[in-house]
């Protein structure tokens, strides 16, 4: 199911979300700050550790949990968007929404960064 408009605005707007990806017991996971971006109508999201991030993990692993923006929840999937993404598209924008934030932006942008991109999909 894609996010609808509304929902998709709330979720980018902020410069942060939380992650909470399922454990492999199927429990709720604790939330973990991850910055977010919207691309054609996607939200995506990128391990700033590569790899070794403990939440990127769980949410390949997983593929099911939530997400917290402000006040709000919602149930979502986690899906590998590694191979099929539109990385320049994604990378423009994080750098869109985070650059003012100098090289930090950098962790999640260019090719080192491509294969950690999580695709977040709502459930309905």
């Amino acid at each position: 199911m894609p996010w609808n408009k509304a929902d998709l605005a709330a979720v980018v707007g902020p410069d942060e979300i939380r992650v909470a990806p399922d454990r492999k017991d199927g429990t709720p996971g604790g939330f973990v700050i991850v910055w977010a971006v919207e691309h054609d109508g996607q939200l995506y999201a990128r391990s700033a550790r590569g790899a070794r991030g403990a939440w990127y993990r769980r949410a390949l692993a997983s593929g099911h949990g939530r997400i917290r923006v402000v006040d709000t929840e919602f149930e979502v999937r986690y899906v590998d968007a590694s191979e099929d993404a539109d990385h320049a598209g994604i990378d423009a924008a994080y750098r869109a929404k985070y650059g003012r934030y100098g090289h930090t932006v950098d962790s999640v942008v260019g090719p080192a960064a491509h294969h950690v991109t999580v695709g977040i999909i709502p459930i309905d």
